[in-house]
C-alpha cells in the first residue's frame, strides 16, 4: 500500500500551531498576566478602532446585497450548469448550524431580555417603547450583518475553488488582489495565519459560551454545581466527542450533526410557540422585523459618541464584540459554506445566505425572546437572578414559566448546546486543517485531531483567565489583523466577477455578430438566386407570335435594362434589320 503524499503547509501549520499552544500554556500558567493584557488590548481596540468596525460592517452589508441583484447573479460557482452537491434543505441545515448555533441558544433568550432591562445608552420610552427597541438591536446583531460578512469571504472562496479550481485556501480569494505570486509566497502564508487565528478563537469564543449554558443547565437540574472545574471537565468531554465527529469525515459526522440538530432546535422553538403566547409572539415578530426595517440604518451606524464612557462600555460589550465575533469566525464559516455551495450560482449563494438564516433568526429571537420579555412584563422580577439578568440561566428560567416545560426542555437545549458545540468543533478543525494543509479538501485525521483538541484548550484557557470578558476579548482582537483580509477579499471577488462578466459579454457579443452575419448571408443569397434573370439582366428567347405587334415582356425588361430592340414587322415581310421609315 502506497504511502499518503504529506500536504502539510509547513509555513502555516507551525507558525499557527505554535503561537495558539503558546497561548493556551500562558492562559493556564500565567493567568493573571494573560487577563491584564488582554484587557488592555481591549480598551484600546474599542477606543481607537471602534467606528472602524462599524462602518466596516455596514460596507459588506450593502456590497453583499448588490452582489446578489447585479449583473453577476447568473454566474456558477463551478462548471457552467452543474447541479449543486447538496439539495437547498440540507445545505442551509449546514450552513446555518455550523454559523452561529451556539450562539442562538445561549443568547436566546437572554439578548432580548437584557435590552428591556437595561437598555442601550440613549434608548428610552415607555415598556412597549423598549421592548420593540430591544427586539431591534438583537435583530441589528444576528440579521444581515453578520451573514454579510460571510457572504464576502465566503463568496470569493467559492468562486475561486469551485470556478478557478484553486486549493481551498484563504490566501486564493485574494488572488484577482494579489497575484498568483504573492499569494503564492510569503504573503499567503500570513494570510492564512491570520485566518487560523481568528477561525480557533472564533470557535472558542462558541465553544466556551456553551459550556457556560450547559454548566448553567446542569445545576438547574440538580445533575451538578456549577464552577470551573465542571466547565474544564465538560470541554474536555465534548472536545473528546467532537474529536470522533472529526474522525467520520464531512458526509457522515458535520451531516448529520447538522440534520439532526436543526431538527431538534425546530422542536424546542415549537414547543415554546405553543405552550407560550402564540397569538402575542406572531404579532409581535410581524411588528419587531418593521421596527428592525424602519431604524436598520440609524441603528447600524450608531457609535454612541454622545453617550461618553458608559456608550463605550456598551458597545464593547454588545456591537463591537458581536462584529468582531462575526469577523473572527468569518475564515471558517466562510470556507466551510464555500466548500457545500458548489454548483450555487453568486445569487442563489447571497440571497440564500442572507434572506433564509435572517428569517429564521428573527423567528428564533422572536419565540424565545418576546416571550422572556412577555413574562417579565406580566410578573417582573420572575425572569432576573438577584435583581439582572443571567444571560447562562435565563433560557432555563424561561421553561419554568411555561405550562408543561421545565426539566424535560432544559434537557432539551442541553442536549441541543452539547450538538453544536461538537458541529462547530467539528468543522472549525476541519476548515482550520484545510488552510493548514495548503488547501487540501481532505487534510489527514491526525491533524484534525491536533486542530480539534487545540481549539477546546483556547476555550478552556479563555475561561480560566476571565471567563466571558476574555471570550469577549479575544473576539474582538483576533478580528482586528483578519478585517484586512476581508476588504481585500471584497475587491478580489469584484475584480474576479467583473472580469468574468466583461469576457462573457465580448463572447455573446461575437456570438451575435456571427448568427447576425450568417443570416444576413443566408437572405442575401436566397435573393439573389431567385431573381438571378433579373438582376444579370440575361433574357429569355423571344416569342416571335405576339400578333399585337406589340414587345414582349422580355424585350420591355431588355430595353431597360439597355438592350437594343428593334420591331419586327411580320404583316409586310420586311426583316427585322429594314429600315420602315421610307
Amino acid at each position: 500500500m502506497a504511502r499518503r503524499r504529506s500536504t502539510l503547509a509547513p509555513a502555516v501549520f507551525y507558525p499557527a500551531g505554535g503561537l495558539i499552544l503558546l497561548f493556551v500554556l500562558l492562559g493556564f500558567f500565567a493567568t493573571d498576566a494573560v487577563a491584564e493584557v488582554m484587557s488592555t488590548l481591549q480598551a484600546k481596540t474599542v477606543n481607537g478602532f471602534g467606528w472602524y468596525y462599524v462602518v466596516l460592517v455596514a460596507a459588506f452589508v450593502i456590497f453583499a446585497v448588490y452582489l446578489g441583484v447585479s449583473r453577476f447573479g447568473e454566474i456558477t460557482l463551478g462548471p457552467d450548469d452543474e447541479a449543486p452537491d447538496f439539495k437547498l434543505p440540507v445545505w442551509f441545515a449546514m450552513l446555518f448550524a455550523t454559523g452561529m448555533g451556539i450562539g442562538l441558544v445561549y443568547y436566546g433568550v437572554a439578548e432580548p431580555l437584557s435590552h428591556f432591562e437595561n437598555p442601550k445608552p440613549g434608548v428610552g420610552g415607555d415598556e412597549p417603547q423598549l421592548a420593540e427597541a430591544a427586539m431591534g438591536q438583537t435583530y441589528l446583531h444576528w440579521g444581515f450583518h453578520p451573514w454579510a460578512i460571510y457572504v464576502i469571504i465566503g463568496l470569493a472562496l467559492a468562486y475561486s475553488i469551485h470556478r478557478k479550481g484553486r486549493p481551498a485556501s484563504i490566501r486564493w480569494a485574494l488572488e484577482p488582489l494579489l497575484g498568483e505570486r504573492r499569494v503564492r509566497g510569503w504573503l499567503g502564508n500570513v494570510i492564512d495565519v491570520l485566518a487560523i487565528f481568528g477561525t480557533v478563537f472564533g470557535v472558542a469564543t462558541s465553544l466556551g459560551l456553551g459550556v457556560q449554558q450547559i454548566a448553567a443547565g446542569l445545576d438547574y437540574l440538580d445533575v451538578a454545581s456549577p464552577g470551573l472545574a465542571l466547565q474544564m471537565g465538560l470541554i474536555a468531554g465534548i472536545t473528546a466527542v467532537a474529536a470522533l465527529s472529526v474522525a467520520s469525515g464531512l458526509e457522515k459526522g458535520i451531516k448529520w450533526l447538522s440534520n439532526a440538530n436543526m431538527m431538534l432546535a425546530g422542536l424546542l422553538l415549537v414547543a415554546v410557540l405553543v405552550m407560550g403566547s402564540s397569538l402575542f409572539l406572531m404579532r409581535e415578530w410581524v411588528q419587531s422585523i418593521g421596527y428592525y426595517f424602519q431604524n436598520v440604518m440609524m441603528m447600524t451606524f450608531d457609535t454612541l459618541a454622545f453617550q461618553g464612557d458608559a456608550g463605550l462600555e456598551w458597545e464593547s460589550g454588545w456591537t463591537i464584540f458581536y462584529w468582531g465575533w462575526w469577523i473572527s469566525w468569518a475564515p471558517f464559516v466562510g470556507l466551510f459554506i464555500a466548500r457545500i455551495s458548489r454548483g450555487r450560482t453568486v445569487r442563489e449563494f447571497v440571497m440564500g445566505t442572507l434572506l433564509v438564516p435572517m428569517l429564521v433568526t428573527t423567528v428564533w429571537f422572536s419565540v424565545f425572546g418576546g416571550s422572556a420579555i412577555h413574562q417579565e412584563r406580566n410578573e417582573p422580577g420572575s425572569m432576573l437572578a438577584d435583581g439582572a439578568v443571567n444571560t447562562d440561566t435565563a433560557m432555563f428560567q424561561l421553561f419554568e414559566t411555561l405550562p408543561g416545560g421545565g426539566a424535560w426542555m432544559a434537557v432539551a437545549a442541553i442536549v441541543l448546546v452539547v450538538v453544536f458545540f461538537v458541529t462547530s468543533s467539528d468543522s472549525g478543525s476541519f476548515v482550520v486543517d484545510m488552510l493548514a494543509n495548503g488547501g487540501e479538501q481532505n487534510p489527514p485525521l491526525w491533524s484534525r485531531l491536533f486542530w480539534a483538541i487545540l481549539e477546546g484548550g483556547v476555550a478552556a484557557a479563555l475561561l480560566y483567565a476571565g471567563g466571558l470578558s476574555a471570550l469577549q476579548t479575544a473576539s474582538i482582537l483576533t478580528a482586528l489583523p483578519f478585517s484586512l483580509v476581508l476588504i481585500g477579499a471584497a475587491i478580489s471577488i469584484w475584480k474576479a466577477l467583473d472580469g468574468e462578466y466583461k469576457e462573457i459579454t465580448r463572447v455573446e457579443r461575437r456570438l451575435r455578430r456571427r448568427e447576425l452575419t450568417e443570416e444576413v448571408t443566408e437572405h442575401v443569397t436566397g435573393h439573389v438566386t431567385e431573381h438571378f434573370a433579373e438582376l444579370t439582366g440575361q433574357l429569355p428567347a423571344v416569342d416571335d407570335s405576339n400578333r399585337d405587334g406589340a414587345a414582349p415582356a422580355a424585350a420591355r425588361s431588355g430595353r431597360r435594362a439597355g438592350v437594343p430592340w428593334r420591331r419586327r414587322d411580320a404583316g409586310n415581310g420586311r426583316g427585322s434589320g429594314q429600315d420602315t421609315s421610307g
